[in-house]
């Protein structure tokens, strides 16, 4: 069952007077339970298709059908409401709040919520012992090495127990042994808990841990692999 359509999405950025095309009439389908690598060269329009996705960005033109909703056709409100619902975001840079715990940083998306405060609890201390790190929370960002900050951050991005997963370069920023250990953890929300997830990356083995990988290429997408 499809759990991502795009059709004919096209997205261009206008700078004064000249419009400049990122994205050109891309069409694509994602299965529920998919884990999607999303390859290119810099520049090939990776991040932008991520940020429509996210809601965070609107297309040009094209429809973008997410769990059956259209969002393209959201109110700014409605889709906040509906991105705080449906869209767990990871960023290459982790965006922890340093004055925040471990705890804290994971609990902010919930602090949305009608959850009570042991609801909240419960769900932050799950988040946290599927990351590995139930015992790391009352750490702040700077107590900790690389590669927990983003499991932190994973964790964050899981804790409102999200339709997608949208990882940006999540790998980008780590040394080869913390990147290995996210991918593992990556791989396992996508097998074990699974979680839909969309994973930009432009690292062959990043893309390995993938389902099934996509390339674009100058804003259209090029032919797919399926990775075993």
């Amino acid at each position: 069952m499809a759990l991502i359509e795009l059709r004919d999405v096209t997205k261009a950025y206008r700078r004064d007077a000249i419009e400049i095309p990122v994205l050109e009439r891309v069409t694509l389908s994602v299965s529920e339970g998919d884990f999607l690598g999303l390859m290119g060269p810099s520049g090939s329009g990776k991040s932008t298709l991520l940020n429509l996705l996210a809601g965070i960005d609107r297309p040009s033109s094209g429809s973008i059908v997410i769990g059956g909703t259209d969002i393209s056709g959201l109110s700014e409100g409605a889709l906040a409401g509906w991105r705080a619902r449906h869209i767990g975001f990871i960023f290459q840079l982790y965006n922890l709040i340093p004055v925040l715990t471990a705890f804290e940083n994971v609990e902010l998306p919930l602090l949305l919520t009608s959850l009570s405060k042991k609801q909240r609890r419960d769900h932050v201390m799950t988040a946290l012992d599927i990351v590995g790190l139930g015992d790391r929370t009352k750490h702040y960002p700077r107590q900790l090495s690389g590669g927990q900050e983003q499991r932190v951050a994973i964790a964050r991005a899981i804790v409102t127990d999200p339709t997608l997963l949208l990882a940006d370069e999540p790998t980008g920023d780590l040394d080869a042994k913390s990147a290995a250990e996210v991918l593992v953890l990556l791989r396992r929300l996508n097998s074990e808990f699974k979680k839909t997830i969309i994973m930009v990356t432009h690292d062959p083995h990043a893309a390995e841990r993938a389902t099934h990988v996509v390339h674009l290429e100058k804003g259209t997408l090029a032919e797919s692999m399926e990775v075993t």
